[in-house]
């Protein structure tokens, strides 16, 4: 089965255009996979509906969130239906799995004064720190994915327009917007650039060997930001997009123009943020009303 995942990780990679991060997250749940199959003794192609139901209360049985367990499904799904596809099975043992019932979370997001000590503490002037900080003012400014920011190249910028135009998932093209402090961020750093890349790179992000920078690459620096400033901050690429959207209907931003920016299909997954919102709002009432407290 090894070699299997390895055609379908490739296939989601080149046919699919999925991003790095999501590739690693779908190779890890087949791997886990496959590891129960091989402790039980089982083939992928005598793979039943009950095996199926059975990797799914070991998963449970290891105390896995649900939304982890939902992704092993999600995986699971999407390679059972590639190996249909290319006539690698003659059954689809997936078709009635359904995805457990999702815990009701709200998305976490940094407080303003959070997200001003991260770029405080990344404020020194070199090159890299340059480069880190606006990292997370360009994620939160603009409320990009990870996988959008290390695909910005120098042409999809228009510093007069102020606007940067992103390739979503599916390939789906949008423009996102920033604001002065962004702007001076980005003019800072294209200043440096060449003192991090010898020779030309189409893209803006660059590591040290003057290669684009990664997904991982990214969540690499956030957590050494952490670690070396010893910040009781816990934040992600994604902590810095749930903040954004937040932000932007704490201030007035009505949803629909948060979810085009946002890149969402669908609305119902910009709303989760309106339930953030009322939810500051509920403490606000709780902490400033007479009868609230």
């Amino acid at each position: 089965m090894d070699k299997l995942i390895d055609e379908f990780i490739e296939y989601l990679d080149i046919e699919k255009n999925y991003s790095e991060y999501t590739c690693i997250n779908y190779r890890d749940d087949l791997n886990k996979f496959n590891d129960y199959l091989n402790s039980e003794g089982i083939k992928y192609k005598d793979v039943s509906y009950n095996i199926l139901r059975g990797f799914i209360a070991y998963l449970y049985n290891k105390k896995e969130a649900t939304k982890s367990i939902t992704r092993n499904i999600s995986s699971l799904r999407s390679f059972y239906k590639y190996l249909m596809k290319n006539n690698y099975i003659k059954e689809n043992p997936m078709i009635l799995i359904s995805n457990p019932k999702q815990d009701k979370t709200l998305p976490h997001y940094l407080t303003y004064e959070e997200v001003e000590e991260l770029l405080k503490v990344t404020s020194k002037d070199t090159p890299y720190d340059i480069r880190d900080n606006l990292i997370i003012e360009l994620l939160y400014s603009t409320g990009i994915r990870v996988s959008e920011l290390v695909n910005i190249k120098i042409k999809d910028i228009d510093m007069s327009d102020e606007s940067i135009r992103v390739f979503g998932k599916g390939k789906k093209m949008r423009i996102v917007y920033f604001g002065k402090p962004c702007k001076e961020k980005i003019e800072k750093y294209l200043n440096i650039r060449s003192s991090i890349v010898n020779g030309e790179n189409e893209y803006l992000l660059l590591n040290k060997r003057g290669n684009k920078l990664s997904d991982r690459s990214v969540r690499a620096i956030f957590e050494n930001i952490i670690k070396i400033n010893h910040l009781d901050i816990a934040f992600s690429p994604h902590t810095l997009r749930h903040t954004y959207a937040t932000h932007m209907l704490d201030d007035g931003a009505d949803v629909r123009s948060v979810q085009e920016l946002l890149g969402h299909s669908s609305i119902s997954t910009t709303g989760i943020y309106t339930h953030v919102s009322n939810e500051h709002l509920r403490k606000v009432y709780l902490n400033s009303h007479p009868r609230g407290k």
